[in-house]
């Protein structure tokens, strides 16, 4: 069974910073684009940042210049480096990645359970 386990989550005062993974775990036969989410209280759901396979990344506005996404394809796991956090990051973050499970020839979208990340003013 296939599944996206995310760590790194905490409490951090503003300016700090936090480093979230998330591995890709189970019978996986090729890992597409994986990316983070966040949804802050009473909000929806948002892109934070996205890279491909070839590890090209995508890291929205919001966050650009103190957020950066990289990923280890040995080990299936993306990162998201967090720095120069902000009271307005705070939120749920939710690892997603595209990809083909063993027995498979398409890929699927695949989400992690989140984690949660404070950041204290």
């Amino acid at each position: 069974q296939v599944q996206l386990v995310e760590s790194g989550g905490g409490l951090v005062q503003a300016g700090g910073s936090l480093r979230l993974s998330c591995v890709a775990s189970g019978a996986i036969v090729s890992v597409n684009d994986m990316g983070w989410y966040r949804q802050a209280p009473g909000k929806q759901r948002e892109l934070v940042a996205t890279i491909t396979s070839g590890g090209r990344p995508n890291v929205e506005d919001s966050v650009r210049g103190r957020f950066a996404i990289f990923r280890d394809n040995i080990k299936n796991t993306v990162y998201l480096q967090m720095n120069s956090l902000k009271p307005e990051d705070t939120a749920d973050y939710y690892c997603n990645a595209e990809l083909m499970p063993l027995g498979s020839s398409d890929y699927y979208d695949y989400w992690g359970q989140g984690t949660q990340v404070t950041v204290s003013s």
